[in-house]
């Protein structure tokens, strides 16, 4: 995909073109990760589910990759975590990856964290999603240690920074 015919935009994080797409990462997550979930307990499905919350108060920018006419490509959330600057709920249509569409997401994210004074970036992801983590790889990202509010309900999380 040529840049010019991609553009990054800044929305609010209830923009309807970016609630879409959050529906789509969710039902991609839960069918990849429907096996993981099988006899678990409805309190400790409600604690991951709260882990996993991006509250509006939080959020720093939401971004879409939209095509030249206009088509939402792709999103995420950069999200403060505390002291900690998140990349969340980064997803790329299906007929729009392998384009660069994440490379793009993900570049602004660096770059919005960078501007506005973060060490570094993190990131949570899991196993059943190897072609973010070659993104992730690709991009620069290097593995840590999971950190909260994943410890207890997703322990083998795969997390990830980005020092700035």
């Amino acid at each position: 995909m040529s840049e010019r015919r991609l553009r990054i935009e800044r929305v609010e994080v209830d923009d309807p073109r970016a609630a879409a797409l959050r529906g789509i990462l969710d039902a991609d997550l839960d069918e990849r990760y429907r096996d993981a979930d099988d006899g678990e307990a409805p309190a400790f499905a409600a604690k991951r589910e709260a882990a996993l919350a991006v509250h509006p108060e939080q959020v720093v920018a939401t971004l879409l990759a939209v095509d030249a006419d206009g088509t939402p490509l792709g999103h995420v959330i950069l999200r403060r975590l505390g002291d900690e600057w998140e990349l969340k709920r980064l997803v790329v249509v299906g007929s729009a990856r392998r384009r660069g569409v994440g490379r793009a997401l993900t570049a602004e994210v660096v770059d919005l964290a960078r501007r506005g004074g973060a060490a570094r970036v993190i990131l949570q992801s899991g196993r059943m999603q190897p072609e973010s983590l070659r993104l992730y790889a690709a991009v620069g990202f290097t593995p840590i240690a999971v950190y909260e509010p994943y410890v207890e309900t997703m322990p083998s999380s795969l997390c990830f920074e980005y020092v700035l």
